[in-house]
């Protein structure tokens, strides 16, 4: 198994009934408004993480569709957890930022995609590649979340 924490804590949660409700409350914690959309993630391993949210009133827009923040603190949570699962444990890692295109109307169920080349983990600007479909398959969100990652610094002996 795994040396990751985070990868650990899956496969853990995995094994008991309702695994992936857990693991997905436990790891919506780390940022309250991830809570928000009540994410649910389906596959989590180095590189790749994919979480669904369904389409309800507390995240609709005026119009009745899915809205824009909902979509972009779910591309977040999931770029997160991909980072958390894939960095090396030498290195450290923080959003510097996101841009996305709005390419067709989210009226239903979402799903998420978080992607990264296996090489990717070194130091300077990482661009995580970012994704969310419609039920049908459509694309209504694209985007990179761009992360910066450093070394972490060397701990002060005590």
């Amino acid at each position: 198994m795994s040396d990751n924490y985070l990868l650990r804590l899956y496969h853990k949660c995995l094994s008991y009934p309702f695994g992936r409700q857990i693991f997905s409350a436990m790891f919506a914690r780390k940022a309250p408004y991830f809570r928000s959309i009540k994410p649910f993630v389906t596959e989590l391993r180095p590189n790749y993480c994919e979480l669904t949210f369904k389409k309800r009133k507390q995240v609709e827009n005026h119009i009745g569709t899915v809205h824009a923040i909902a979509l972009c603190n779910g591309l977040e949570m999931a770029m997160g957890a991909l980072a958390e699962a894939s960095i090396p444990k030498h290195l450290r890692w923080i959003p510097k930022g996101m841009t996305v295109n709005y390419t067709a109307k989210a009226d239903s169920d979402i799903r998420i995609t978080a992607e990264t080349p296996a090489d990717a983990w070194q130091e300077g600007d990482l661009a995580v590649q970012v994704k969310g479909f419609r039920a049908d398959g459509t694309v209504v969100i694209e985007g990179e979340i761009t992360i910066y990652i450093s070394r972490k610094p060397k701990r002060k002996p005590k």
